[in-house]
């Protein structure tokens, strides 16, 4: 059994600033067994919601059935709306967000067969 493969969506030398910069991420997460997204990886579309570009980013990723945990230390920091998508994905499968990085590894090694 190999080394488990947790990599940090900066460390793949990628940001999700809009829509078009998922399809990127396809490639390069394609042996992963997890994902980790912070806050710096990801440009203000992605808080808009309305934009699509968070959905867009969720739906990639369970399509890809990557898990994935976003950190973020104040979930309403960018309104009610988005605390409410926060707490919605808190016990997803798939992508869920935490408060820390350690947070984020203790989940992602829990997602690995």
């Amino acid at each position: 059994m190999g080394e488990i493969q947790i990599r940090t969506l900066g460390s793949l030398g990628l940001r999700v600033e809009e829509a078009a910069d998922v399809s990127a991420l396809i490639g390069a997460a394609y042996s992963l067994d997890g994902l980790i997204v912070t806050e710096t990886d990801l440009g203000p579309e992605f808080f808009r919601l309305s934009s699509g570009v968070a959905r867009n980013l969720f739906q990639t990723l369970v399509n890809l059935r990557l898990p994935t945990a976003l950190v973020l230390k104040d979930f309403s920091a960018y309104g009610n709306r988005f605390a409410e998508l926060a707490w919605e994905h808190s016990r997803h499968p798939h992508v869920r967000f935490v408060h820390s990085d350690e947070e984020a590894r203790r989940w992602l090694k829990t997602r690995i067969p």
